[in-house]
Order: C-alpha cells, then structure tokens, then sequence
C-alpha cells in the first residue's frame, strides 16, 4: 500500500506538531505500508529544530512545493507581530496588531496557509495517478490541507484520511480570535465538509471524536506517543526539587494556583525554598514571566526558550517532578498535550493541572503517571508538592508508571496501518 501524505510541519519544523506524523513515516513501512510525504519548500516555521531532519528516514520520498505566505509580509513590518506567530495571541496588540488579528482571522479562512490549496491540487492530481496513490493523508493544523485533501479526492477518487492532531473550531485559541459571524459560520461549514466527505478521520483523544462522530462514523482514536526507550539506569537525578515543564506556556496556559503555591511553600519552609528549581523549557507568554515576578519567584524560576528535542528527553528524565499544564479554555477537557506521552516514558511523577475529569486525566489515571488538580485548588496543589517533596527528602521519589507500552510509536503505527488498510 502506498499513502501520500500531505503536511506543513515537518523536519527542520521543531515542537511538538512535527514529531506525530515523522514517527508514523518511521514505523509504517515496517507494516507494508509505504509513506510518500508532500510538504513545503520554504516554510515559515515559528522554530526549527535541525537535528530533526536526521531522524527522516534516508528511504522515504518528500516532495516539497513553494507557498506563499501573508504572514511573510507582515513580519516585515513587525519583529512582534512575527514573534507573536509562534503559538500566541496578544491579548494586549498594538493599534496594527489588533488589524493583523481581524484580518487573519476574518479574510484568512481556514488559516494562512489557504494559498497552498490550489497549487498543491495542481500538483498533487497527475502525482496520484501517476503513482497509483491508494490513500491520501492530511494532517492539520493548518486545517487548510484538509482542503487539499477534499479536492484532492474529488478530483482522483483516491481514498482520503483526515487526522486532526488538534481540534478545528473548538481549538483552545478559537474563542480569542477576533471572529465575525459570518467567519465562524464559515469555519463551521468547511469543518463539517472535510468530516463528512474525508473516508475516515483520525484524532488524538476521546472527546474529540465524540464531537466529530455526527457527522463521521468512521472517527478513530490515534493517539500521539513516544518513540525512545531511555536506559533509567543511566539518568542521573538533579540534585534540586526541580519541576519542568515542557512545550510552549501561552496566556491560557500560565499556572497561577502554581505560582501561588510556591510562593506559600517557599515563605512556610526554608528548606523548600533552598531546594526548589522551576525549569520552564519552551516559549512563554509575557504573562507567564510576570507572573513568575509578582509572586516572588525569579530566584527559583529558569526559562530555556528552546532545546533540542534530544535535549528535551533529557531534561524530561532528569526532574524531580514534570508538569503539565492544561489551557484554561473551554475546551480544556479534550485537551491532550502531545508531550504527556513522553513524559510517560520518562518515569518521573507528573503533576497536570487542569479538569480532573479530562481526556488527559482519564490518561494518567489510567497508566498511574501523576495526579490532575483543579485549576483553583491550591490547597491540593500545595498538598501534593508537599508529599513529593517530602519523599524527595527521603530519596524516595520516584514515578510508578505502568501501562504505557500501548503508546509506543511502533504500537500506533500498527494500528494507523490496520485504518488504512480497512479504507
């Protein structure tokens, strides 16, 4: 069998939205399936991570096509707007800021990327046929390539998956764009084409394929994973109370009732204060640094803009203890951070905080991998901090992971194969 793939992000694209479909191109010829991946010949990724493109397997076919993108022009006339780009929205935009974010949302629909649909037709049809595609693969975000794959169909009558590795109109920034009416019921109706016409769809949680099986009953649960298996034997433990957390920190994200229990244990304990580190590795908001100052914590606190994913498991295994921190949206219980699954493997306790009665939560109940605490119970979060640093104390602390091999990238690309295979 062979797939055409079709994605934006993929090698030098660094984040987490690369690593889902550049593990499952590892693994699925190893299930007789042959991936042929469609991407982009100059991106304008937020961050780029070189040492991605090493794990492209040397065998495998990318193709890449120019796109034009608006945020290109707009970069040129604001550094900020550009760094905005990068998983945030400004809650307080300059006067052409507040123009840029109307304009993206309201004339930029599905997204920016809207100006790579017609080429990519153009391009993608005779490669189909000329190459006896039998599935095609879209992956979004951008949803804008579900729209490729929708004509991409239409024109061939090739078969066509569409896997949303996050939410489309119920996405946890979907309520902070500057929307029109008529823009959302545009969204709306593109959403509901790509999930009724696509052959199947696959996505990474359980509330959001409740959501989508209206108008689908062919929606799969694929998960996101992790793909290294670590030698524990070799990690060496920082010496610190050190609580990381991994991936981009927005506005939606920032942790208050954290900041705030800290700030409480390190006033009670003299000790805790002493031993605390709070390493933030990733992008964060300005609200996120403000915060940090308000409460007193910018002795404790260490921000790392951005490693290498390598350097990220290492991190990952050497903390204390690993956060996780949910959008405070409302959307927040389909919410499924793509570095839970890494976090699993690295066999450190993880403290999340968000709905207690998420898809998220339902995970690391489920595999015995940490504790979930309302985004408002600080006397929980305190409690819990003090348990695992007691047991630090001790020597004592460590993760009681079990159940996790299910979400080995190989694991998944098997069952990616098997949906493929019943198209």
């Amino acid at each position: 069998m062979k797939v055409l793939l079709i994605t934006y992000y993929w090698p030098p694209a660094g984040g987490s939205g690369v690593q889902r479909w550049l593990k499952f191109v590892k693994y699925l010829p190893s299930f007789d399936v042959t991936p042929v991946v469609y991407t982009v010949k100059n991106p304008d990724y937020a961050i780029e991570d070189e040492s991605l493109l090493l794990e492209v397997p040397s065998n495998i076919e990318v193709i890449r096509e120019r796109i034009w993108e608006p945020n290109s022009i707009i970069s040129r006339f604001s550094s900020k707007e550009k760094q905005k780009s990068a998983g945030f929205i400004d809650a307080n935009p300059s006067f052409f800021g507040r123009q840029m974010q109307y304009i993206r949302a309201n004339y930029f629909i599905p997204d920016a990327r809207k100006f790579w649909i017609k080429p990519s037709v153009k391009k993608l049809t005779p490669f189909i046929m000329e190459n006896e595609i039998d599935i095609i693969i879209t992956t979004g975000p951008p949803h804008s390539l579900h729209m490729i794959g929708a004509e991409l169909k239409r024109e061939t009558g090739v078969k066509w998956l569409a896997d949303f590795r996050d939410p489309w109109t119920n996405i946890d920034y979907f309520h902070s764009l500057p929307l029109t009416q008529k823009a959302k019921e545009k969204h709306y109706q593109m959403e509901t084409m790509v999930l009724k016409q696509a052959d199947a769809i696959t996505v990474v949680g359980n509330s959001m394929k409740e959501e989508f099986r209206d108008r689908n009953n062919k929606v799969h649960v694929l998960t996101n994973g992790f793909d290294e298996r670590p030698n524990h034997k070799e990690v060496i433990l920082d010496k610190k109370f050190s609580i990381c957390h991994i991936g981009m920190m927005n506005a939606d994200r920032n942790p208050d009732i954290l900041w705030k229990a800290l700030k409480e244990l390190t006033e009670e304990s003299e000790d805790f204060r002493k031993d605390l580190v709070v390493k933030l590795i990733g992008k964060c908001d300005q609200e996120v640094y403000q915060s940090v100052s308000d409460f007193g914590l910018k002795a404790r606190v260490s921000f790392v803009d951005y490693v290498p994913h390598k350097d990220v498991l290492r991190f990952q295994r050497s903390s204390q203890v690993l956060l996780l921190a949910v959008n405070n949206v409302p959307s927040a219980k389909s919410v499924i951070t793509g570095k839970i699954f890494e976090y699993l493997q690295s066999q450190r306790p993880v403290i999340c905080i968000g709905p207690v009665d998420g898809d998220l939560a339902a995970i690391l109940n489920d595999t015995g991998a940490g504790q979930v605490i309302d985004f408002k119970d600080v006397f929980s979060l305190k409690e819990l901090i003090k348990s695992h640093y007691s047991l630090f104390k001790k020597g004592q602390l460590k993760g009681e992971t079990r159940n996790i091999d299910r979400y080995h990238r190989k694991h998944l690309s098997g069952e990616l194969a098997e949906i493929l295979k019943s198209l």
